[in-house]
């Protein structure tokens, strides 16, 4: 305490003492209180720019980032994809009318045949049975219809004689309608017998027939493509007739069935040109023309398609029944014209957005027609809606038709606003 008192006491005594040094003391304190001003101005004026700072940017435009994409020229074709199987144009099951077993094969796989060559012979030792006995029974039939017309005739003496003495009064009435009886079941008896021998003449040409159906031959002119049998097997055609083979009548010229959705079905018209490829040469294109749309529809997991059927050319014969093509229809096409991409045309800005970068939104677009759109395009940095009319497209692109819109002109695509960085 006494130390705090003695130098409380002695800076009395220095106040007090005589102002031999009163200059520099009142320059020392003028530099400090200079100093004082000076670092308020400064925070004054590091508070005020602060302040203009961040009121510029709360009243400043937000800045928005844009995703473009150009516009070009080119070309665009509208396709319609499906898949399906080749086939010959004609194809017959080749089968048998009649059971048996298979006594020799004349033809194999891929072997060529013309139309009533013999490819097959089943077994006819039963059938040439039945044709002996079918004949046997019309010889019986024809040896008993010829003594029955021989009793006919002898019985139409008898009736004749008969009713000559019946008219002389030798004989009675009673012995004229026995004589007359007789005649009449004659005369039946030999129809009977010519029913007899018409029905066995029957008989004897369906064991004919049957026998010649032995004898297997092509309908067509053309190629095996599938043989189901071999020599021995036995064959029934009881219920249903076996298939022997399958022939195709000219691999040189094919067709291709596929399977259209209906939403796509509604593009396609005959005669337009179809390209397709097939697993076996994945780097070759063939091409096709769509002959015709089959009404028949068929329905796959609620899924509707319909058969469009493409003729192809196959003069090297390198395609085969069976194979898988990916087809690919044409179903409209524009060469050099102006393209625009699809995810402009389908962009539509945030009307809030637009609002704050100070831009309207453009009236929509009506449902009634459905190819004009309104694009934003960068015009100077700045979003600029332009009204178009769109024609062809193919779903990544499409076709202007009408609009301000030029090559390499950035169609925006999205418009988002820009992240504000750091403090300031």
């Amino acid at each position: 305490m006494s130390t705090e008192l003695d130098k409380e006491l002695k800076e009395a005594v220095y106040d007090a003492a005589p102002p031999d040094d009163f200059p520099m003391r009142t320059r020392s304190r003028g530099r400090r209180v200079v100093r004082a001003l000076v670092w308020v101005v400064v925070v004054v004026a590091i508070v005020g720019a602060a302040a203009l700072f961040f009121w510029r940017r709360s009243h400043a435009a937000p800045e928005v980032s844009y995703e473009t994409a150009a516009a070009d020229r080119g070309t665009i074709a509208a396709k319609v994809t499906a898949t399906g199987s080749l086939s010959a144009l004609l194809t017959v099951q080749v089968g048998s009318q009649v059971s048996g077993r298979v006594q020799q094969l004349f033809v194999d796989y891929n072997s060529p045949v013309t139309k009533g060559e013999i490819i097959a012979k089943l077994d006819p030792l039963l059938f040439e049975a039945a044709v002996q006995q079918a004949r046997a029974f019309l010889l019986t039939g024809q040896s008993n219809l010829r003594k029955d017309q021989a009793q006919a005739a002898n019985m139409k003496i008898i009736f004749d004689r008969a009713k000559n003495l019946q008219a002389s009064q030798v004989i009675a009435q009673s012995d004229l309608d026995t004589a007359s009886a007789n005649y009449d079941a004659a005369k039946a008896q030999v129809d009977a017998d010519q029913s007899s021998l018409e029905s066995a003449q029957a008989a004897l040409n369906q064991t004919e027939v049957n026998l010649g159906y032995t004898t297997i031959v092509s309908p067509i002119d053309g190629t095996v493509i599938s043989r189901n049998v071999d020599v021995g097997q036995t064959v029934a055609a009881s219920f249903q007739s076996p298939t022997l083979f399958v022939i195709a009548q000219d691999l040189r010229r094919m067709q291709v069935d596929t399977n259209v959705g209906e939403a796509d079905v509604g593009r396609l018209t005959a005669g337009m040109p179809a390209s397709f490829t097939v697993d076996a040469y994945p780097n070759r294109q063939f091409i096709g023309t769509l002959r015709q749309i089959r009404n028949a529809s068929q329905t796959v997991q609620n899924v509707v398609t319909y058969d469009a059927v493409i003729n192809v050319e196959n003069s090297d014969l390198v395609l085969k029944p069976g194979m898988t093509a990916n087809v690919t229809f044409i179903a409209a096409q524009k060469d050099n014209v102006v393209r625009l991409r699809n995810s402009a045309l389908r962009f539509q800005p945030d009307p809030a957005l637009l609002t704050r970068i100070g831009l309207s939104a453009p009236p929509q677009s009506s449902p009634q027609e459905p190819n004009r759109r309104t694009l934003w395009v960068l015009r100077d940095g700045k979003p600029v809606a332009i009204a178009v009319s769109t024609g062809v497209s193919d779903g990544t692109w499409s076709e202007l038709v009408q609009g301000d819109i030029k090559p390499g002109d950035a169609l925006v695509s999205d418009m988002t606003l820009a992240p504000r960085r750091g403090l300031f």
